[in-house]
């Protein structure tokens, strides 16, 4: 696609830095974008935990979300566990789900959700909404449908509001194949094997909703708990995660490294949201134009925040054997009109595709220390993957982003260096291109392709590793940049066809069109 100007539209645009040449008496838009993908191969593997997801007691995430209740007779279910749900997230292939909180996760009691479900007390959800629950979704229920999914059980432990023994006898409760106090009692519950969760939350933001501490007193809190969750070296796997940083808080991970001894952490987390002002943060389908630059910016910082905390953790770890896990990322939006506040419901548009590709080829190109992460959330809640009402369910935009993507999960990672046009509002600017690039285990090479800008079509040159026969490709685009899929129109916006793609020998030439994603195979 080509953008034709005037002599006086030429000027003002090359004050913002676009290039032109000129064609019989018009300037035409140019884009300087290459891509050099590294010839000899790395041996980082993009771990597939990077895709993974978040459940929270929030909203409709949960119930109403995923569970429906046993005795529901309008929605097709597995023991509550909505069938469309599984088939959908199947197809993504998952590879692990965060459970039960978030905030919610400092203030809940395992034990009150096992058990006959009769029995079982309720809880007021204080963080989100101040409603009401009944326990009746509980671990057991968790890690069954986990189970059901194929994917990886990832439970946040509260310490914020217990003390030790409750989250030893949890660990113990769905992990302990012989006899003990905890297992007597999973057993009893109706479960004789043990569930054996790898992944392990030791509290959740104790900055903020989870505690209000200090890096120094979380520190040792953590060193206490993570003490009692394994034994002497271990030798159950336990892959224990320290509550991270807020974003750009260095302080908070170079604490955190310094002060827990390696043997007792396999990850520290880190949560970023795309958000523009914690305090307007915005509609989630009527953005401005300047709305959408800040967002943009706001996913673009997510390299810088993953740069520098690993950088901090290099410090401590040179062998790079504990992770970075950012376990929240995402959009965040005003809720909807006439939707409780306390819910985060929100729309899912092109923008949330964007920051899903721009997100996800960052981490890919730090794959070497970021070796999982959680989408914030799965279903009905802030940059959700489904929508539900009723009966029906939806695939988001950002959904279509991770099922294109997945091509990249445990492939081996390709270096790409790009060099790209910006995008430009105002007096900022931003690259209007991210590239990552993989090759799985049948040697066929995945390149995904996010162009953010909103109205020219990027060109890029891609100077491949070797030559190759094939190119084929799906994008992700829509007419307007706020387009999203409705109950009324679900399909608006899903992967087609991408004929954009010219191989010749080793040189790949693309146009991405305006706010696209774009994903290449090559044999």
């Amino acid at each position: 696609m080509m953008y034709l100007f005037s002599g006086n539209q030429t000027r003002k645009l090359a004050k913002l830095g676009i290039a032109f040449m000129v064609v019989g008496h018009v300037a035409v838009a140019q884009q300087a974008n290459t891509v050099q993908l590294a010839p000899t191969r790395s041996d980082i593997t993009i771990s597939k935990h990077i895709y993974g997801h978040f459940a929270e007691h929030l909203g409709r995430c949960i119930y109403d979300g995923f569970y429906v209740g046993e005795g529901n007779t309008s929605v097709p279910h597995t023991e509550g566990i909505r069938n469309d749900v599984i088939e959908a997230l199947k197809k993504l292939n998952i590879p692990n789900l965060r459970w039960p909180g978030g905030c919610f996760a400092d203030t809940y009691h395992w034990k009150d959700g096992i058990g006959p479900k009769d029995n079982r007390p309720t809880i007021v959800n204080t963080w989100w909404g101040g409603v009401t629950e009944d326990n009746s979704f509980g671990t057991h229920d968790f890690l069954n449908m986990c189970e059901l999914l194929g994917t990886e059980p990832y439970l946040a432990g509260n310490v914020a509001s217990v003390e030790v023994q409750e989250l030893a006898d949890w660990v113990q409760y769905v992990n302990h194949a012989g006899k003990s106090p905890m297992a007597d009692l999973r057993r009893e519950n109706g479960r004789e094997k043990p569930w054996n969760v790898t992944y392990w939350g030791v509290g959740n933001e104790a900055w903020g909703c989870g505690g209000n501490m200090t890096p120094d007193y979380y520190a040792d809190v953590y060193r206490r708990y993570a003490t009692f969750m394994a034994n002497w070296n271990n030798s159950g796997g336990v892959f224990r995660i320290a509550s991270g940083a807020n974003s750009s808080d260095y302080n908070w991970t170079e604490t955190l490294m310094k002060k827990i001894p390696h043997q007792l952490l396999e990850g520290v987390a880190l949560h970023h949201y795309a958000v523009i002002d914690w305090q307007e943060k915005g509609p989630s389908t009527t953005f401005s134009d300047e709305e959408y630059f800040k967002t943009m910016k706001s996913a673009w910082h997510m390299e810088e925040l993953v740069t520098k905390h690993s950088a901090i953790m290099d410090k401590y770890d040179t062998e790079k054997k504990v992770a970075l896990v950012v376990d929240e990322w995402g959009g965040w939006y005003d809720v909807e009109p006439e939707t409780n506040p306390g819910f985060l419901f929100q729309q899912n548009t092109m923008r949330d595709a964007m920051i899903a590709g721009i997100t996800l080829n960052i981490f890919h190109n730090h794959a070497e220390r970021v070796r999982m992460a959680n989408l914030a959330q799965t279903i009905n809640v802030l940059q959700a993957v489904i929508l539900t009402e009723g009966n029906k369910l939806l695939l988001t935009p950002t959904y279509h982003v991770m099922e294109m993507y997945k091509v990249h999960q445990d492939a081996t990672l390709i270096p790409v260096t790009v060099n790209c046009s910006d995008y430009v509002f105002g007096e900022e600017k931003l690259p209007a291109v991210s590239v990552s690039a993989s090759v799985d285990s049948l040697g066929k090479t995945h390149v995904s392709l996010t162009n953010i800008h909103p109205n020219t079509t990027q060109a890029v040159e891609l100077s491949l590793d070797k030559v190759y026969g094939k190119a084929a490709g799906r994008i992700l685009t829509s007419a307007n940049l706020r387009d999203f899929n409705s109950f009324d129109n679900p399909d608006k916006i899903k992967p087609s066809v991408f004929d954009g793609a010219s191989l010749k020998g080793d040189k790949l030439s693309v146009a991405l069109p305006p706010f696209s994603v774009v994903v290449l195979e090559l044999e």
